[in-house]
């Protein structure tokens, strides 16, 4: 096993953190200001917890009161510039902003007879209360989520502005000033509209099952079954970096965060074996990234979609139908971390080097509360009683150890953690609250889906392409909740018009969102990994998105073959499909690395990657020339002698 001297330390983890993960360089606050902090993000809980226990409080009440402990919180622990990180000191603007930030959630509530009674007409105080809102929405999401999703929403509320003056098919009547601050704060249409409405209600509690799971140790648990399952196989701690990330998936929404949590672990035994810096690196982001797609919790945008998609459709067959899609993206990373280890000769983790199996069984009882969602969903229980019954679960779970048992200290620990985590979610909520006011007050979404066929000539291909390049642009800059905001309204209704199911156009715009972490030239997932391993970032990057190939090509299926999203389909049509996808990632998973059973010539590599593509398009003709190429690939690895021997490589 790795020691502890190998793994990275609490202190370089948080380093990496904040350096590529806005939400995690916050403040860290003592004395008097440390303990108001805490408080208020303890209090911030609470007030979840109760509403989603006692019955939530109307849209603008429970939105615009969620609304006023994030900002507050906000600016009391995130800095105006990375350079105060450091500071145990609130600056005096950012104590006045956080004051106007309780008067902005204290607002509706107070005014509540008052305003429902106007009716959309301002008073002053109304008018300079929504003014503040908009602008503090806006700062606080440059210090939470970053500066690209703040010049977004800043660009489309200057596009509401002047309309008049937009060119050809943008032009629109345009909105005064009042009318703009009107709808983005007194009406469940911008910023208090469904993106915060869902980080107020779902996002939250499964923030907070999150938190308590950790307090459990399930974290630790999911590496060290990772290790006990797949520890002892060809290049064992690779395996072990895929296993344990698509298990850590299920409890943290980034993949910064995943990153740097499981690869301080798993990075260090992968480079102990003898895999490069940069190649341990990317397995871990690729398997990090794809946390998010994973069921049964994904990513704070899969609730989103439940919203966003409407007619019906609930949060599990969001998570059914992305199941096949995500085994079939870790499978595909596995398949590629194989062959490399076989190429070079990479050995597994000896018997030594393995944890007890059966200890780590002993603890199998701490998986229970995330079979518990899984089981509720199924039911047909809310999200919010299923994400509430997990919560209780996970504590009575964790007493049946006293190394895992949350006593009381911990259950307070774990609500101000979940608050903490949820902030950077409400602030990206909110401001993709902005874009959407906008899209719908000025059929903006419309417009840009048409100029979207257009300029694709009103194919499918090239329309996903488009917004293949959008989504991975937008995301490169943009958290998930907000990217997926961004396409799902804009390039999503393009999609839709082209035929296409609901639930496959918005789940390929949610897939190459999540991506955009392992896409070069900006690729955080990725550079925090190389800040792990050691390696160069950028080729670090650039083995990350090969290894995730599969991840290009799942949601081209999903859309060309909606039935592997179990959409209309028979258990024979879907079993041929998994076994087609499967295969043609076989194949291109051995064109890439250039190793089979052997190493490959440079024709059987092009054979490989031709008859994978093949494969794994879902058309008849296709599969039938692609499963013949597959074949022919499968004897040449008999037929052709070994070009060279590999030995295996035991370095330590």
């Amino acid at each position: 096993m790795t020691t502890n001297e190998e793994i990275l330390s609490q202190e370089k983890q948080q380093e990496l953190l904040e350096k590529y993960d806005p939400e995690a360089a916050t403040r860290k606050l003592a004395g008097k200001m440390g303990w108001i902090v805490f408080f208020g993000l303890l209090a911030f809980s609470v007030f979840q917890l109760y509403t989603s226990i006692f019955g939530v409080l109307t849209a603008q009440l429970q939105r615009s009161i969620h609304l006023g402990f994030a900002l507050a919180l906000i600016f009391l622990l995130f800095p105006a510039s990375k350079k105060n990180i450091r500071s145990k000191k609130v600056a005096w603007y950012d104590l006045l902003l956080a004051v106007v930030a309780v008067a902005i959630g204290a607002y509706w509530p107070m005014m509540i007879d008052e305003l429902v009674n106007r009716v959309g007409r301002l008073t002053p105080m109304d008018f300079y209360i929504g003014l503040a809102a908009i602008l503090l929405v806006l700062e606080a999401t440059r210090r939470t989520v970053g500066l690209p999703i703040t010049i977004i929403a800043a660009l489309f509320m200057v596009y509401a502005l002047y309309g008049p003056y937009m060119p050809g098919f943008l032009a629109h009547r345009g909105l005064d000033l009042e009318s703009l601050v009107q709808t983005m704060f007194f009406t469940t249409e911008g910023i208090l509209g469904t993106p915060l409405g869902v980080s107020s209600t779902f996002i939250f509690l499964f923030l907070l099952f999150g938190a308590f799971l950790v307090k459990t140790g399930v974290g630790q648990y999911f590496n060290d079954l990772a290790v006990a399952v797949a520890g002892k196989s060809t290049g064992g701690p690779a395996k072990v970096a895929i296993f344990s990330s698509a298990l850590q998936g299920t409890i943290s929404g980034s993949s910064v965060a995943n990153v740097v949590t499981s690869g301080s672990f798993t990075i260090p035994m992968m480079k102990k074996l003898g895999y490069r810096k940069e190649f341990a690196g990317a397995v871990e982001a690729a398997a990090s990234t794809g946390g998010q797609l994973m069921p049964p919790i994904m990513g704070a945008a899969a609730f989103l979609m439940v919203e966003f998609i409407g007619g019906g459709i609930t949060y599990w067959d969001i998570a059914k139908a992305a199941t096949i899609p995500a085994l079939l993206y870790f499978t595909g990373i596995w398949i590629m971390t194989h062959f490399e280890a076989k190429r070079i000769g990479l050995r597994g983790l000896t018997d030594e080097e393995m944890p007890d199996r059966k200890e780590v069984l002993k603890k199998i009882y701490l998986l229970l509360p995330i079979l518990i969602v899984i089981l509720l969903m199924v039911s047909g229980m809310s999200i919010m009683r299923a994400a509430l019954w997990s919560i209780l679960s996970t504590i009575v779970v964790s007493a049946f150890s006293k190394e895992t048992r949350i006593g009381f200290k911990d259950a307070i620990d774990a609500l101000v953690d979940g608050a903490r985590t949820a902030l950077g979610v409400a602030a990206a909520t909110a401001a993709a609250g902005i874009i959407v006011g906008v899209v719908t007050k000025t059929g903006l979404g419309l417009k840009l889906a048409n100029g979207l066929l257009d300029l694709s000539g009103g194919y499918l291909i090239p329309t996903l392409m488009l917004t293949m390049v959008a989504a991975i642009v937008l995301g490169m800059g943009s958290p998930t909740t907000a990217n997926y905001v961004i396409t799902s309204t804009i390039a999503a209704p393009a999609i839709i018009l082209l035929g296409v199911p609901d639930l496959s156009a918005h789940l390929f715009v949610f897939y190459f969102g999540i991506i955009a972490d392992i896409t070069p030239p900006v690729a955080l997932a990725a550079f925090a990994a190389a800040g792990v391993s050691g390696g160069e970032p950028l080729r670090t990057g650039v083995n990350s998105a090969k290894l995730a190939i599969a991840a290009f090509i799942i949601p081209y299926m999903f859309v060309l073959s909606p039935q592997l999203l179990m959409i209309d389909t028979t258990w024979t049509y879907l079993i041929w499909v998994v076994f087609s996808a499967i295969s043609g990632m076989l194949a291109i998973g051995a064109g890439i690395i250039g190793f089979w059973m052997r190493k490959l010539y440079w024709w059987e590599r092009v054979v490989g990657i031709v008859g994978g593509i093949m494969l794994i398009y879902p058309e008849g003709m296709t599969d039938i020339i692609g499963l013949g190429l597959f074949v022919l690939l499968v004897a040449l690895q008999f037929l052709i002698k070994d070009k060279s021997t590999v030995k295996p490589n035991t370095a330590n």
